[in-house]
């Protein structure tokens, strides 16, 4: 093994982790520092801190990002409409590059020389983690035991947890992966790996179903300022407190499940069911707003680059020069997006049913299909025969040849 003087890890106390914990310790030989950060998962960091301790950490960090994570990362993704393959509202995506920053900060205090981490070396993880410390301090050694040690699979991990006597999380009856955060929370793994498989109810714990939600539906109104949401329901909220009460809101009416296959950056696709309740609210209202504050072809252009902005956050490249570029675009779009949206929460189902904005390019005098003063229709036709000429002259290039 490399020469370590000491080493900080990204720990949560799971059965990765933790098994981690002890292999480095006893690999080695030097002071391990477990590093947790809070960014929104219900956790008793007591006892976190008690088990981190009597795996052999030399020392337990617990560092709360639940602010930072919302601020700087959910509010920017969403302001560009982050979304992954159609679908993914990228939880864990957003929450690895934070969690990363921090583990770089906490590594140069405690004057470690090597960091590590939990993820595998089929996922992507591992290069989201790795690519923000080589980003912002690529001096430390990288130490990833998925990809050199010899226990490569969660029942040789869990033979190995109970041999040490390291109690864990998961058990052989369900060996579902979890990852949770304020944005959202992930399921991978165990009976998931396979397609075909219906997700157990008894798995979701954000959500109630959306046959068990109110038969009331739940109207709520979202206060935008500049793209980023500020209040609701009239009352102002931090990024981290608004997040969570939607999160509340939305579980409580069955909204943001999502179970897909997606492309890893690896290349395999994997399975994925996700929680992401405020998450879905937010991606919804904010959309919503911008149909009458954004100009047509300036939504245009950077609806056309959303995909490319998501997936460099998908496949980890928060801290690189391109994603710095995008997000100044993303942001330059956001000026005028300021307003309100009412939106209509009822068995799964989020609804915008009302938007209003000092900003709003929507002028009823031009739409009416009443009789206005403000619009010439007969103008129309000579705008329609000035679109149609290219395709005349197609059209008539076609008759001469035929």
């Amino acid at each position: 093994m490399t020469s370590i003087n000491k080493i900080v890890l990204a720990y949560s106390g799971g059965l990765d982790t933790s098994v981690i914990l002890k292999w480095l310790k006893e690999e080695y030989q030097c002071p391990i520092v477990a590093y947790v950060a809070d960014v929104g998962q219900d956790e008793d960091w007591d006892k976190v801190r008690e088990k981190g301790m009597a795996t052999g950490a030399e020392k337990v960090v617990v560092a709360d990002l639940k602010e930072e994570f919302v601020r700087d990362y959910v509010f920017p993704a969403f302001r560009a409409n982050a979304i992954y393959e159609g679908s993914y509202l990228l939880g864990t995506s957003l929450a690895r590059p934070v969690i990363a920053k921090e583990q770089v900060r906490v590594a140069e205090a405690e004057g470690a020389d090597g960091v590590s981490h939990g993820a595998t070396g089929k996922g992507n993880d591992q290069v989201r983690f790795e690519l923000t410390y080589m980003a912002l301090n690529p001096k430390l050694t990288i130490i990833a035991p998925w990809r050199i040690w010899d226990l490569n699979s969660r029942t040789k991990l869990m033979a190995y947890a109970e041999k040490h006597a390291i109690p864990i999380p998961v058990t052989k009856e369900k060996p579902y992966s979890c990852d949770e955060n304020l944005l959202h929370i992930s399921f991978e793994g165990g009976l998931l790996e396979d397609p075909w498989h219906e997700t157990d109810e008894s798995m979701f714990t954000s959500t109630v179903s959306p046959e068990a939600a109110p038969d009331k539906p739940t109207y709520i109104e979202i206060e935008f300022e500049g793209g980023n949401p500020v209040a609701v329901n009239g009352e102002r909220f931090s990024p981290a407190s608004l997040l969570a009460y939607l999160n509340k809101l939305g579980g409580e009416n069955g909204v943001g499940r999502l179970d897909m296959v997606e492309n890893r950056f690896v290349g395999m696709k994997s399975r994925g069911v996700y929680e992401t309740p405020g998450g879905t609210i937010l991606h919804a209202a904010h959309r919503d707003l911008e149909t009458i504050t954004l100009d047509r072809e300036v939504m245009r252009i950077r609806d056309s680059l959303v995909p490319q902005y998501s997936t460099l956050i998908y496949n980890g490249f928060w801290f690189s020069p391109e994603m710095k570029l995008l997000q100044k675009t993303m942001d330059a779009a956001q000026e005028r997006v300021s307003g309100i949206v009412r939106l209509k929460l009822y068995k799964g189902n989020c609804m915008p049913v009302g938007r209003k904005s000092d900003q709003s390019l929507y002028q009823e005098s031009f739409a009416t299909f009443e009789e206005d003063e403000v619009y010439t229709q007969a103008d129309a036709g000579g705008f329609i025969r000035l679109h149609a000429l290219r395709l005349k002259l197609q059209a008539m290039a076609g008759s001469k040849k035929g």
